[in-house]
């Protein structure tokens, strides 16, 4: 048998989850204080993803970078594979809120947009 033990993110709470697992397979969550905390728990330690939030060097913009983030969360493990993707992107100006700066990151087929608008100088 598997205890994995995290604290749930959902809310202010942070209630300490345990989890136990077999084979794969969750047996029991506990220590979550709504159903919530269980929800995420199952999430995590079967399908873990997270949003990326960066920021990437923009060409000819009256700013220097612009804020991005991934459309939808992504994969855990793909994390690193986009943020590699990202250093290598450099969109010239006018930048629009919402614009694909980079698609389907990393394979994941999730779109990474502008947070923020940067106009030409």
């Amino acid at each position: 048998m598997e205890t994995k033990r995290l604290t749930c993110i959902n809310c202010p709470l942070g209630c300490a989850l345990t989890v136990e697992m077999e084979e794969g397979n969750i047996l029991y969550i506990k220590g979550n204080s709504c159903k919530r905390g269980a929800v995420y728990a199952q999430k995590e330690v079967t399908n873990p993803v997270r949003t990326v939030t960066t920021t990437v060097a923009v060409k000819d913009g009256a700013l220097p970078v612009v804020s991005v983030k991934t459309r939808e969360p992504i994969p855990k493990e793909k994390i690193f594979d986009c943020i590699q993707e990202l250093k290598r992107v450099r969109p010239a100006a006018p930048i629009h809120i919402g614009d694909v700066i980079l698609a389907d990151a990393a394979g994941t087929g999730v779109d990474v947009v502008a947070t923020k608008q940067v106009l030409a100088p």
